[in-house]
C-alpha cells in the first residue's frame, strides 16, 4: 500500500481555499508584508486563536527560535538550556545570539526534558530555558515553570511540532514566556517554509516585532534601526496560504489524534513494540508517531525493524536524529565563527568553567535514540492505512522476535 505523504499532495491539505486567497494577493500586486494585508490578517487571527496579545510571522521555524532568543537578549557567553534531541535549527540560533547551548537529559519514554533534568544544568550564566514538545507530546510544564520562576528564568516553548497540543487544558506555546512554531512542509500547518512567534509579554513582544524587520521602528515618531537584527519577514504569498491553513488546522489535528489513538489501541499488545508515553493531563497531537522498539525482544532492534517496514513502503526513521545534537561537529569541534570557537571560548568566558558535553550525563537521551522508530503520520491517514501499518508491524515483530 502507498501511504499518503506530507511531502506532496497525497498527505497535505492544500487546495482551492489557498488558491483563492493567493489569487487575491497576486492580483493586488503587493507581495511584501510591510505593505500588504495577508500576513497581518494571519497574525491577528493566530493571536486570537491562542489568546495572546502578540503574534509575528517569520521565514522559518529556525527564525522563530532565533527571534525568541534575541528577545531574551543574552550576553556573550551566557547559557541557554535545551534538549539534545531536536533539529539543529533549534540550536544554532542560540550560538548566533552569542550564547551557549547547554543540554538537559530527556525522559526516554516521553523524549522530553524535565524539571528534574534541567535543574542540575542551571548555573549563574543561565539566561533561559527552551522546552521542545517533541513529536507533539507536551513537556510536563508545571514543574518546569516552577523551576524557572525560582531562578527568574524565561521559558521559550518550541511548539514547532505541537500545534493545538494541550497541557492541563492550556494550549502549548502559551504557558512559557514565548511560543515558537514552524510552518515547514511537514508540520500540522504549512506554507512550505515559515514560522510564528507568540507572547503575552509586552517587552518581549516589542523586541520580537522589531527583530523580524531589522529592528526598524515602523510607525514610531522617529524610527531608527535600534539594535542588531535581521530580515525575517514572511511574504504575502506565505501569509495567504497561512490564512487558509489556519482554518483547517483543527480538523488536521483531530484527524491525526483519532488515527493515532486507533493505532495505539491496535498495537498495545505487540511484544517488543511500545507506543509513546503521553505526558499526564496532556493532549498529544502526533506530528509523527514514535514507537519504542525493545531490542531484548526484537532481533536487530530498531534498525532491522525499520528496514523491514521500509520494504513494505512505510518510510520510517530509526533513531530519529541518529545522535544527540552535542555529538554533531558544530558543537563537538566548536565550529562557529572563523577559528575563534566563540562563544565557547574567549574573554566572555574567562572566569567561567568550560561547557563540557559529557555523554555519561545523558543516559535517557541515548536510551531514547537507540530505541525510537519514528513513523510518518498525517491527516489523510484512514482506517485502512492504519490497519496496513498495524499488520506490517505485527508481521515484522513476529518475524524478528527472539
Amino acid at each position: 500500500m502507498q501511504l499518503p505523504s506530507d511531502a506532496d499532495s497525497t498527505g497535505r491539505n492544500l487546495g482551492k481555499e489557498e488558491i483563492e486567497i493567493l489569487k487575491k494577493v497576486i492580483e493586488s500586486g503587493t507581495l511584501n508584508c510591510t505593505k500588504g494585508t495577508a500576513v497581518k490578517e494571519f497574525e491577528k487571527r493566530f493571536a486570537h486563536k491562542y489568546g495572546v496579545i502578540f503574534c509575528r510571522t517569520t521565514t522559518s521555524g529556525t527564525a522563530s527560535i532565533h527571534t525568541a532568543i534575541a528577545a531574551i537578549n543574552p550576553e556573550p557567553g551566557d547559557e541557554i538550556i535545551t534538549t539534545p534531541i531536536t533539529d539543529m535549527g533549534a540550536i544554532t540560533p542560540i550560538i548566533y545570539q552569542t550564547a551557549i547551548p547547554v543540554f538537559a537529559d530527556v525522559d526516554p519514554e516521553t523524549y522530553n526534558i524535565t524539571a528534574e533534568t534541567i535543574a542540575p544544568k542551571i548555573t549563574n550564566r543561565t539566561k533561559a530555558i527552551i522546552v521542545t514538545h517533541l513529536f507533539g507530546n507536551p513537556c510536563d510544564m508545571d514543574p518546569v515553570m516552577d523551576l524557572a520562576r525560582q531562578y527568574n528564568l524565561p521559558v521559550i516553548e518550541d511548539a514547532c511540532q505541537a500545534y493545538l497540543a494541550e497541557y492541563k487544558g492550556r494550549l502549548i506555546g502559551t504557558i512559557g514566556d514565548i511560543g515558537c512554531f514552524s510552518l515547514q512542509q511537514g508540520k500540522h500547518m504549512t506554507t512550505g517554509e515559515g514560522g510564528i512567534v507568540i507572547s503575552k509579554n509586552g517587552t518581549y513582544s516589542r523586541h520580537m516585532w522589531l527583530f523580524v524587520d531589522k529592528a526598524w521602528g515602523y510607525g514610531d515618531p522617529k524610527p531608527d534601526h535600534y539594535f542588531l537584527a535581521l530580515n525575517y519577514r514572511m511574504t504575502e504569498l506565505q501569509g495567504a496560504v497561512a490564512i487558509a491553513q489556519l482554518d483547517k488546522v483543527d480538523r488536521v489535528v483531530e484527524n491525526r489524534i483519532n488515527t493515532a489513538q486507533m493505532f495505539t489501541n491496535l498495537i498495545s499488545d505487540v511484544p517488543g513494540v511500545s507506543p509513546p508515553k503521553v505526558t499526564a493531563h496532556s493532549k498529544h497531537v502526533y506530528w509523527k508517531y514514535p514507537l519504542r522498539i525493545d531490542d531484548k525482544i526484537i532481533e536487530g532492534g530498531v534498525d532491522l525493524f525499520a528496514a523491514k517496514l521500509k520494504e513494505k513502503g512505510i518510510f520510517c526513521a530509526p533513531r530519529y536524529i541518529q545522535k544527540p545534537a552535542f555529538m554533531c561537529e558544530i558543537l563537538r569541534d566548536r565550529k562557529t565563527f572563523g577559528n575563534s570557537h566563540f562563544p565557547f571560548e574567549g574573554g566572555s568566558r574567562k572566569n567561567d568553567p568550560p561547557v563540557v558535553y559529557d555523554p555519561s550525563e545523558y543516559p535517557g537521551t541515548f536510551d531514547a535514540l537507540s530505541h525510537v522508530l519514528v513513523l510518518p503520520w498525517n491527516e489523510f491517514y484512514t482506517e485502512e492505512h492504519v490497519g496496513y501499518i498495524v499488520d506490517s508491524i505485527k508481521e515484522t515483530a513476529k518475524a524478528l522476535r527472539r
